[in-house]
C-alpha cells in the first residue's frame, strides 16, 4: 500500500475528485489478464482490493512481482507509451480503478498545475520501485549497510503519508460503480 500513499501524497482534493469523477469501478474474474505483454494499456490503474502476478509470458510466464492493494499498475507505459514487457493477471476477484488513458492525457495537458503533482507522484512511486529492487539485488553495498544507506521516510514524507493514507481511504468510498 507504500506506493499509492507516495501518490496521493502529491495529489490535492480537486485531483482527487477528478480520479472519482473520470475513474471506473471494474471488477477483475479470477485469472483474467488486466494487461497484456506487448499490447499497449488504454487505462491506469489502481488496485482496490485483490491481488495481481506480474508474469513474463514470453519467458514461459516468470513471475515479477505480484502486486495487491494500493498499488499502481501501467504506469510504465502510460509514462513511455511503449508496450508493456509483462501481463498481470488476477489471482482471485480483484477490484481496481481504472483511469481512461486518453482523458488523462488530456487532463495532464490542460491542467499544467495537475500535470506537475501527477509526474512528481508517479516519480514518486518509480523511485520507490527503484531502490526496493536495488536492495533486493544489494548492488555494492554489503546487506548490513544497505539498510542504513536507504534509510527511511523523513518526518515531513511521514506526515504526507499519513494525509495521504486518509485521501486513499476518502477515493475508495467515492469510486463510481462499474
Amino acid at each position: 500500500m507504500k506506493k499509492i500513499l507516495l501518490f496521493f501524497s502529491e495529489l490535492n482534493n480537486s485531483d482527487l475528485d477528478w480520479f472519482v469523477q473520470k475513474g471506473k469501478k471494474e471488477t477483475i474474474q479470477p485469472d483474467r489478464l488486466l494487461i497484456r505483454e506487448g499490447q499497449v494499456s488504454d487505462a491506469l490503474y489502481i488496485v482496490v482490493s485483490g491481488s495481481f502476478s506480474v508474469v513474463i509470458e514470453s519467458q514461459e510466464l516468470k513471475e515479477l512481482a505480484k502486486i495487491s492493494v494500493g498499488e499502481i499498475v501501467g504506469e510504465v507505459s502510460f509514462i513511455d507509451t511503449r508496450p508493456p514487457l509483462a501481463s498481470v493477471r488476477s489471482l482471485e476477484e480483484c477490484v481496481v480503478l481504472s483511469l481512461p488513458r486518453m482523458q488523462l492525457l488530456s487532463k495532464l495537458q490542460q491542467d499544467i498545475s495537475f500535470s506537475s503533482r501527477f509526474y512528481r507522484a508517479i516519480c514518486l512511486c518509480l523511485s520507490d520501485r527503484l531502490r526496493g529492487t536495488v536492495s533486493r539485488l544489494g548492488y555494492g553495498y554489503e546487506l548490513d549497510d544497505l539498510e542504513s544507506h536507504l534509510g527511511g521516510f523523513g518526518q515531513s514524507m511521514l506526515s504526507n503519508l499519513e494525509l495521504a493514507e486518509a485521501k486513499f481511504n476518502w477515493l475508495l468510498k467515492n469510486m463510481r460503480g462499474s
